[in-house]
């Protein structure tokens, strides 16, 4: 049965983050929709989601980072919108390295976050996220999006700042085989198989997800410039759950290498 509740408003396929308690309750948590579209949903274990997705069921089968999907190299499809989308071309998915570990440094207003990235594991997401670094596309974006109920997420990576933005294309899951979303897990925010693009989120308390979200990094430094935000709690301004971070956060600069 699909889910309850009113359509994203200005969604582009909104990037989803679902939250399973006890297996009855799931919290879809939107960050492709502007606040209004964001709300509870009971699920029974068979329930869809507004995409056709189940939101219960064990993790799709993964493909290859270097053959993709119907996609090509990573599952990679380019995107086309309107004023969500900030084009920044195509990555080169197709020779992502795949040994070695990357390193992302965020530089905030509130002080710096650094995360270990496996080429090994998650080739495609690294690749992308070098990608977006080199394109300055993460530059001046704030992180939209605290959630401290039930879920203990930061979520960042929007270039619009609402929860609708994305790069002008999108690549497939990485590394579900097993997902754990513990305290200093960065992964994929999504709208369903295939649909990673810019936004992400950092766990800051151990909790629990259905493995449908790339988990790609982890914070090595920098977990009290989360904490911080975290205590400083949300606006309540997303139906769903959270909502804008009242100690605002802010990046100045993001690389990987």
């Amino acid at each position: 049965m699909a889910p309850q509740g009113p359509p994203p408003a200005k969604s582009n396929r909104g990037l989803v983050i679902g939250l399973v308690i006890g297996a009855v309750v799931a919290v879809l948590l939107c960050a492709g929709c502007v606040t209004a579209g964001v709300a509870y949903y009971v699920t029974n274990g068979d329930s869809d989601s507004d995409s056709g997705g189940d939101l219960d069921t064990a993790a799709p089968a993964e493909p290859s980072p270097t053959t993709g999907g119907a996609g090509g190299a990573c599952g990679a499809q380019p995107l086309a919108g309107g004023s969500e989308i900030k084009a920044v071309g195509m990555p080169d998915f197709a020779n992502a390295p795949r040994t070695g570990i990357a390193t992302m440094r965020i530089t905030t207003n509130l002080g710096a976050i650094t995360i270990a990235m496996d080429r090994a594991a998650t080739p495609c997401t690294v690749a992308s996220f070098q990608h977006l670094a080199a394109k300055h596309f993460f530059d001046g974006t704030r992180c939209h999006r605290l959630v401290t109920e039930g879920l203990s997420i930061l979520q960042c990576g929007d270039p619009v700042g609402d929860g609708t933005g994305r790069p002008d294309y999108q690549f497939a899951d990485e590394n579900l085989a097993g997902a754990q979303y513990t305290r200093g897990i960065v992964a994929m925010a999504n709208a369903g198989p295939g649909t990673n693009g810019s936004q992400f989120f950092i766990v800051f308390k151990d909790g629990q997800l259905n493995p449908l979200y790339t988990p790609f990094g982890t914070v090595t430094a920098g977990m009290e410039v989360v904490d911080q935000v975290a205590a400083g709690g949300h606006d309540n301004s997303i139906a769903g759950g959270g909502g804008l971070p009242k100690t605002t956060i802010t990046f100045q600069g993001l690389t990987v290498d």
